[in-house]
């Protein structure tokens, strides 16, 4: 088919008068069919108070306006019926020819008039012109990026761009997306915000969920310097930023990869180098994430459901957008995905989503090549915009070298269901054959071959509810957030040496002496912060450290404080290093929990590890109280000290968690590190089982809880309706077994 651009103008015929252009302070919510959600939330933004520049709608009945005059309807709907658009080549030639068939028309002057009085009355040179589809954002779908929008744009150029907006309603990624929802393309109109150019310092995006597993404990803020555009595009890696709900207080920040930024030029907009001092600091202050966050937050609590939101700040902080997140806000089931089997690592970035995906490579490094991409394989390139989007739907996967979690690839690889991994480096030239996308995580791996992987579906709304709580055991900071979307009542067990290895692995007593110990205390902070916020207002134990000798040895500075000891398991740890020379890093501990208390996170609860003795308890609960620690505090029960004394250690601490473990050992005398006597070692032995039964008595006599961390209940379904019989009010096991043990309890309870 020839699409020929014939002349146009107008008829000349009389018409009463019309406002095609409507400010926005004048808009609210309500008028979405007027001027598209974007521009409507813009208006109703306004009026609650909240900063957004101010600017006006070029309404959806200009859209229609310029579409009439011109006489394009009939033409427009032609070339969509006439052509096969599930065919790339069709689709690319019917999208081309209906956006010349609206950019070569002219406007009406009626509404050119308007529009320019519009923006000489908004007394800003510059402006942002962007569009917004009289279906966008509604809650189920998302027509974010499938139109065009436009910064810097002067008087000059204004009505071009405009135009531009109107063409970009037939772009091929905007038809693709039609078709693929069902929508029809002649019931979807185009309006046009016109909005005073903030020019930015920094910019970005926030969710009022954690985007990534819909967590709405979270509000996660991305940032960069300079106009937006390189976040989506994925030309930067952006600060982050998480924030707890709650009361807005920053729990966790990461620095990103900024290394250019797009600032405003004459023609538009040019790219600039971020000098090297720039690149080692944040783009956003602490207090000014935390001032998102409340905007943010009021902005959810307005509309009722979770927001896509993005920011610009110059001299002040301003709301540039919002629309309703349409990806996890819909979800009902919880899926889990889990490999099954071992493979070779072949590199490594940022995780999106939560699945598990193999297909063979396919390296596509221009857009001008997805005609070679086929369904069901990986696609892996440098970035994505929105001209990948037709390939991107049929990829088994997406590998991204540059971009963040909030980039182009990663929004539309969410709204998919694709797993993608982001920001890999060098994925181009290391990547080939088939592969395994592993988003499982927080980090997102690349295994060599199609391994095997298993999925679950959990609907948690009908889950067992049971007596005994059922909690998860979490050790990565990172995993929490996943682990607190599963059906259980919180944090059985979170063991601080996770987050001293991973995240500090140094060793406290070496970071006092170098006068960094607020470092110690800042990241220990935000591991544990992280952990409580993610299960708010579930209740969360955290066991303080419990290294044992060797393990300190192994942090940096180690070997300077540790002694060597023969047999470390039974040696100098838990509550008797707290009362000795390690007393200063004890009270570290205690300084990064008391930060957590001024974070508003009263569902933490702290536990002391192998307390030998009364006198430890006394001392190490008197260190305690010195540091002013509000929070409750109980006690492993792992010795037969602390079952044989339950009456007295319940006098001292609030509750009990069984470590079966250290308890089967020290009641049976058996190394748990030696193969030799493996078989003997179980914690079903009667001795054991008489111990825990002494413990729940005693400790339910002196109205003290008692819970068990460990896999023991998972395993041995006998041992759970053991537990169960004696009325154990917490069973602690890892994630992948969460559910399961949940079901086993519940039919141990009915029995």
């Amino acid at each position: 088919m020839n699409y020929r651009v014939k002349r146009r103008g107008t008829d000349g015929r009389q018409r009463r008068h019309t406002n095609y252009v409507l400010p926005f302070s004048k808009l609210r919510i309500k008028d979405v069919p007027l001027v598209g959600g974007k521009t409507a939330s813009l208006g109703e933004m306004m009026s609650i108070g909240l900063p957004v520049p101010d600017g006006f709608a070029v309404s959806a009945e200009a859209y229609k306006f310029f579409i009439k005059e011109n006489n394009l309807d009939g033409e427009i709907k032609e070339i969509i019926r006439g052509s096969d658009l599930k065919k790339l080549k069709e689709l690319r030639k019917a999208g081309s020819g209906i956006r010349s068939l609206i950019k070569e028309s002219s406007f009406p002057p009626e509404l050119e008039k308007q529009i320019l009085a519009s923006y000489r009355r908004l007394g800003s040179r510059f402006v942002a012109v962007r569009s917004s589809a009289t279906a966008e954002d509604l809650p189920d779908a998302s027509f974010a990026g499938e139109q065009e929008s436009y910064l810097n744009v002067d008087e000059k150029h204004l009505l071009a761009r405009i135009k531009d907006c109107f063409a970009s309603l037939f772009t091929d990624r905007a038809i693709s997306y039609r078709e693929d929802k069902r929508f029809d393309h002649f019931k979807i109109y185009l309006s046009v915000a016109v909005e005073k150019q903030v020019f930015s310092k920094a910019s970005g995006v926030m969710f009022t969920l954690d985007p990534d597993n819909g967590h709405r404990n979270f509000i996660v803020i991305n940032s960069s310097y300079g106009l937006g555009d390189y976040i989506v595009q994925g030309r930067v890696t952006p600060d982050e930023f998480r924030i707890f709900k709650k009361n807005c207080k920053l729990i966790e920040k990461r620095l990103g990869k900024k290394d250019v930024m797009e600032i405003r030029d004459i023609f538009g907009v040019k790219q600039k180098r971020i000098s090297p001092g720039m690149q080692k600091t944040f783009s956003l202050t602490d207090r000014e994430a935390e001032q998102l966050a409340q905007f943010g937050k009021r902005i959810e609590e307005h509309y009722k459901r979770p927001m896509d939101i993005e920011w610009a700040k110059d001299d002040k902080l301003y709301i540039i957008q919002a629309r309703p997140e349409t990806i996890h806000s819909q979800r009902t089931a919880y899926e889990e995905f889990r490999l099954t089997e071992k493979g070779n690592l072949l590199a490594e970035g940022a995780s999106v989503g939560r699945k598990i995906g193999t297909g063979r490579v396919n390296i596509i490094r221009s857009v001008r090549d997805i005609g070679k991409f086929r369904k069901g394989e990986v696609l892996v390139t440098t970035a994505t915009d929105p001209d990948w989007e037709p390939i991107m739907k049929i990829a088994a996967g997406i590998i991204t070298e540059e971009g963040g979690r909030t980039s182009h690839a990663a929004i539309v690889s969410r709204e998919l269901g694709i797993p993608a991994v982001v920001g890999v480096s060098g994925a181009t030239k290391r990547l080939h054959g088939t592969v395994t996308i592993d988003c499982s995580g927080e980090k997102g791996r690349i295994w060599k071959g199609a391994l095997k992987y298993e999925k679950r579906e959990h609907d948690v709304r009908k889950m067992p509810k049971t007596r005994t709580r059922i909690y998860v055991n979490v050790g990565e900071p990172d995993e929490a957030a996943d682990a607190s979307l599963l059906p259980v009542d919180g944090v059985g067990l979170a063991r601080e040496e996770f987050i001293i290895s991973s995240s500090i692995g140094e060793h406290p007593l070496a970071m006092i002496k170098q006068k960094r110990e607020n470092i110690f205390i800042d990241k220990l902070a935000s591991g544990v912060a992280k952990i409580a916020a993610s299960f708010y207002p579930r209740p969360v134990v955290i066991r303080f450290s419990d290294f044992k000798t060797n393990e300190y040895r192994n942090l940096k500075g180690g070997e300077h404080f540790e002694p060597l000891e023969s047999n470390p398991m039974i040696g100098w740890r838990g509550a008797s290093r707290y009362i000795s020379s390690y007393e200063p890093a004890f009270r570290l501990e205690l300084k990064a929990f008391k930060k957590c208390e001024r974070l508003g996170l009263d569902n933490i609860r702290l536990m002391v590890p192998f307390c030998r003795t009364l006198e430890e308890a006394d001392k190490t609960l008197a260190i305690i109280h010195d540091e002013k620690i509000t929070f409750d505090v109980g006690v492993m029960a792992e010795i037969p000290a602390n079952v044989i004394l339950a009456k007295e250690f319940s006098k001292r601490f609030k509750f009990f968690s069984i470590g079966s473990n250290d308890l089967t050992q020290l009641t049976l005398g058996i190394d748990r590190d030696n193969t030799m006597l493996a078989k003997e070692f179980d914690e079903r032995n009667e001795a054991v089982k008489t111990m825990i039964k002494n413990l729940i008595k005693d400790a339910h006599g002196a109205g003290r809880t008692v819970g068990i961390c460990g896999q023991a209940p998972s395993d041995y379904p006998d041992f759970a309706e053991f537990l169960v019989k004696q009325r154990i009010d917490s069973i602690s096991v890892n994630p992948d077994v969460a559910v399961s043990t949940r079901l086993l309890v519940a039919r141990a309870e009915k029995k």
